[in-house]
């Protein structure tokens, strides 16, 4: 099974903490979906014989996109690769974009989850990270898309934001709770150069929240979470019973994916591929490049992508697909994080506890192969 990702890159603001690649306006929609079926044509062959259990809209904001595009990409898609297995097709989507009008249109050209960026229902906190929506168009943006009839809903929440921890953090999760979604992706802040945040700390007007304050409001996330009855199953994601990303699980667990867009990656189970980063010379037409994954990269991306997950490593497939000078390498490197009981084992698998996933950067990065 394989999954494609078609990336949306404009946005009619950009958000203080956002290092993805994308651009302000959407004068240039119109071209660049060209581009992106010109694109799809060209790599017809890339996914193999492999059906295509997925389809992802990402961005910037896909929402801004009008239905009628989305659904010329998803049925050329159709005409290109065989999916007539789709299990999820998913659009990302800011609030004030989901109308009852625009989710009515998005229903009927096939999109059956909706992955909306919330990041906080503090409306001080919105304004700090310059989103375009506010607290109550949050919560009618969940309620109009079930009233249109999407039983997949996703929240995208952000913690560990300077001065919006504690009772701020608590009021969003409950708001979250209240709202009944399926799932739930609660993301730690991070502060990279290049983005207003960075460029505010580079001045010192800003900092990041310190490491005992990112635990704390960490284990608030996984326990309220928890005990409202998701399950932690990846570093950031949270779900009902059923209701995993199947999407993103093609990272984790190493499934052929196809990228489509300016900036997309795609892996074919080998080689990696990736689309330059600007919306004009995407649509000129400049082509991917391409790394080859040695056993080395492929090791090391393995033990990295599995351990994000509430399953991690299970070690018979570990030695199977690397062998087992690896393995045991590996596992005498883990001996001390299972000792400090942040790594679970039970002679079968090698797993992060999900209570202690906000450390697992640096587990992962002892176990690689130097």
């Amino acid at each position: 099974m394989a999954g494609i990702y078609l990336h949306i890159p404009f946005c009619k603001r950009i958000c203080s903490y956002c290092d993805f690649f994308r651009e302000v306006g959407t004068g240039r929609l119109v071209p660049l979906v060209e581009a992106m079926h010109r694109e799809m044509e060209a790599r017809s062959d890339y996914l193999g014989s492999e059906a295509v259990r997925t389809r992802y809209f990402g961005g910037g904001t896909p929402s801004l996109c009008p239905p009628e595009l989305l659904e010329g990409l998803l049925d050329h898609a159709a005409r290109l690769f065989d999916c007539t297995q789709v299990e999820e097709t998913t659009l990302e989507a800011n609030p004030d974009d989901l109308t009852p009008e625009y989710l009515g249109a998005l229903r009927r050209i096939g999109i059956d989850r909706l992955s909306i960026g919330i990041q906080s229902f503090d409306d001080d906190c919105l304004r700090l990270m310059n989103r375009r929506h506010n607290a109550a168009q949050a919560v009618q943006a969940v309620r109009n898309a079930r009233n249109a009839g999407f039983e997949n809903i996703t929240v995208d929440l952000i913690f560990g934001v300077p001065g919006f921890g504690g009772d701020s953090l608590r009021r969003s999760l409950d708001r979250t709770l209240e709202l009944g979604v399926e799932h739930i992706s609660a993301y730690h802040l991070t502060i990279e150069p290049g983005t207003a945040f960075g460029r505010r700390m580079e001045r010192g007007e800003f900092a990041p929240v310190d490491e005992a304050v990112s635990e704390t409001e960490y284990a608030l996330v996984h326990e309220t979470l928890s005990k409202a009855g998701y399950e932690h199953y990846e570093v950031s994601n949270f779900a009902r019973p059923g209701f995993r990303a199947r999407h993103n699980a093609a990272y984790w667990h190493g499934v052929k994916y196809l990228g489509i867009g300016p900036a997309a990656h795609s892996f074919d189970g080998r080689e990696r591929h990736w689309n330059v980063s600007s919306v004009e010379r995407y649509i000129a037409g400049d082509a991917p490049e391409a790394e080859i994954l040695s056993e080395h990269d492929r090791f090391n991306e393995y033990v990295m992508t599995r351990l994000r997950t509430v399953e991690g490593i299970d070690l018979k497939e570990a030695t199977a697909l690397f062998g087992p000078e690896r393995c045991e390498r590996m596992m005498q490197e883990a001996a001390g994080w299972i000792h400090a009981g942040i790594l679970l084992f039970d002679n079968r698998r090698l797993a992060i506890s999900p209570a202690r996933m906000l450390v697992s950067d640096a587990v992962i990065e002892e176990l690689f192969e130097t």
